[in-house]
């Protein structure tokens, strides 16, 4: 009878999630079009203040394998509520932060509320539809990631500029509300849920502290004055959590992550990619903005314009780019992507010297074409890659490794500024820096992003020359 009654509900049931998922997607994107407003706002470099993403990407990848695995056992109906209840209240206190650390810490609040509602939202569509339509609903998903991403960078620098900073997180909190109510009336799926919580605890807790000392270490080695000390701790720490996570998980007989999966080049090469391609992203979308304001003296509603191209562009390639790798099912579409790709970092790291805004945005054009040739294709490799019996667990890990890039990413680029910033003499608010120094410096980012996207097209042409060879 529930099911049916949930089947009835289908679309008030979609509705809500999408809003969940949008939330979540928007919410990740307007903090770096805040991020230079947060800086000067709380008067710290800005190794401190990509903390506010760098901690929910932390969070939020370290968390998805477990709260997939505990919505076995508590349904994923609570689950979601939960978890959206959680994001709502973080959102809040993250409005009423006073201090950095404040924000932080509320950030993390957030992610772990996002963590369990984007661990389970694919799972109750695909629930809640039946099979003949379940390919278009889930459709409906991706899309919302991409309007989400679209409406992210203008809506945040409209906020920021119309409201300041703190409202993109009080923003959250009336929607937040409307959704926890209409979940709490229409979201009542029929599930048979486990009465058994098998969690791999000594694998989640290992996976958990190795990402947290590897975040703490790179954390560490991007502030100016980072102490040797803690720098050789954090490293030891991050090689023993990942020798422990290895030795264990090869053990046990219900592993939070099947080793065996890495085995497969055919799965490991495009997963690899695509952490370089995130990672490559992330750094765009931290120094970016920074650039924009403290080099072209752009407000932040016109920098979120600026970086509305990209997933407009994506939005409207990436249906063509499927479609042509469903046409002709060929791995090359991904490799010549990730060229196209590289090519406009190389040419953004060109705009940025030149201080020339036409180009600039010739080359996020450029990017959007690249991330869309290379997204589709990459992601159908990877999944065709596995056995059917390993799709759940496989979704997740591609989930866990895309914020794992995002996180590397945003923590390399804040080594990089401050690295050469202090080594140029500079060690105030990154925005007061003179205009050509920062501009050099968030160059030499851009081709960094730009090589780590060739080793990337480099490591899809290596795997299409083994898949040939088996062939």
């Amino acid at each position: 009878m529930e099911a049916n009654q949930a089947a009835g509900r289908k679309y008030i049931i979609l509705a809500i999630v999408l809003t969940g998922v949008f939330m979540s997607v928007v919410d990740g994107i307007v903090v770096g079009i805040a991020l230079p407003t947060i800086t000067g706002h709380f008067h710290v470099s800005m190794a401190r203040s990509q903390w506010t993403i760098t901690a929910y990407l932390l969070t939020l990848t370290s968390l998805l394998l477990i709260c997939g695995r505990i919505s076995q056992t508590v349904g994923k109906t609570i689950l979601f509520k939960a978890g959206f209840t959680v994001f709502t209240l973080g959102s809040l206190a993250c409005g009423f932060s006073t201090n950095l650390t404040m924000l932080i810490v509320f950030r993390v609040l957030q992610a772990i509320g996002g963590a369990m509602v984007f661990s389970i939202s694919g799972a109750i569509i695909y629930q809640t539809f039946p099979p003949r339509e379940r390919g278009r609903a889930m459709g409906y998903l991706g899309s919302t990631v991409a309007v989400g991403s679209i409406a992210g960078p203008i809506l945040g620098g409209l906020l920021v500029d119309a409201l300041g900073w703190r409202y993109i997180f009080f923003l959250n909190v009336p929607i937040g509300i409307i959704v926890v109510a209409a979940a709490q009336r229409y979201l009542n799926l029929h599930e048979e849920d486990s009465r058994r919580f098998a969690l791999d605890w000594v694998g989640a807790l290992s996976f958990i502290f190795l990402l947290l000392s590897l975040m703490l270490f790179l954390g560490t080695l991007a502030e100016p004055a980072g102490k040797s000390e803690l720098l050789i701790a954090m490293c030891l720490l991050a090689v023993l959590f990942l020798a422990v996570f290895i030795w264990h998980e090869r053990r046990h007989p219900e592993p939070l992550l099947d080793l065996r999966l890495f085995q497969n080049t055919r799965f490991l090469l495009p997963l690899l990619c695509m952490v370089l391609t995130f990672m490559a992203g992330f750094m765009l979308g931290v120094v970016g903005p920074f650039y924009l304001q403290g080099v072209m003296r752009l407000r932040p509603s016109q920098v979120g314009l600026i970086y509305m191209v990209v997933p407009c562009i994506t939005i409207v390639a990436a249906p063509v780019s499927g479609w042509l790798y469903d046409k002709h099912h060929s791995p090359l579409y991904a490799a010549g992507g990730l060229i196209v790709l590289s090519f406009s970092y190389f040419l953004l790291g060109y705009a940025a010297l030149l201080a020339s805004l036409a180009v600039l945005v010739l080359a996020f054009v450029f990017n959007g074409f690249g991330g869309a040739l290379f997204q589709s294709p990459n992601n159908t490799e990877v999944m065709n890659a596995l056995p059917r019996q390993n799709l759940a667990i496989g979704s997740s890990l591609i989930a866990t490794m895309r914020n794992l890039g995002m996180s590397l990413g945003v923590s390399l680029a804040g080594i990089l500024v401050s690295s050469q910033l202090s080594h140029a003499g500079f060690t105030g608010n990154i925005l007061h820096a003179e205009p050509h120094l920062l501009a050099r410096v968030i160059s030499r980012v851009f081709q960094t992003a730009g090589a780590l996207i060739v080793i990337a097209a480099l490591i899809a042409l290596a795997g299409l020359r083994a898949k040939r060879g088996r062939i």
